[in-house]
């Protein structure tokens, strides 16, 4: 590159750079800027209300967790309860069953037998 590009573009990056800054400058004068009184009010504001929202949050949580915690434990219960009871009503149905058939086998030998006897008389 020849020097005298070298000190156009030296000079065109200043100009850019002086030109940056008192726009810079021009815009940050036209923000209106807050009161001491209204940064306070404004500042007070938005710590309450973060405040009040981390304490709903924070209640709301050990809510869920104590529900949550009780709640599986008694599902866990009643699952419990309902095999239990489950395993009651086959077992009863079980043993009604054998007993039916114990029955139903006892009645089928006292006809027999009674078959037999009646047989034994006639004759």
């Amino acid at each position: 590159m020849p020097k005298k590009e070298m000190k156009n573009n030296k000079k065109e990056n200043n100009k850019n750079k002086k030109s940056f800054f008192k726009d810079f400058k021009a815009e940050l004068k036209k923000v209106v800027w807050p009161t001491p009184k209204q940064l306070v009010n404004n500042t007070v504001a938005v710590i309450t209300i973060v405040l009040i929202t981390a304490a709903i949050v924070f209640v709301l949580d050990l809510t869920f967790e104590t529900l949550n915690k009780y709640g599986v434990d008694k599902v866990k219960e009643s699952i419990t309860q309902i095999e239990d009871s489950t395993e009651e009503t086959n077992t009863q149905t079980d043993s009604n069953t054998v007993t039916t058939n114990e029955n139903s086998n006892n009645e089928t030998t006292e006809n027999s037998a009674n078959e037999t006897s009646t047989e034994n008389v006639a004759q």
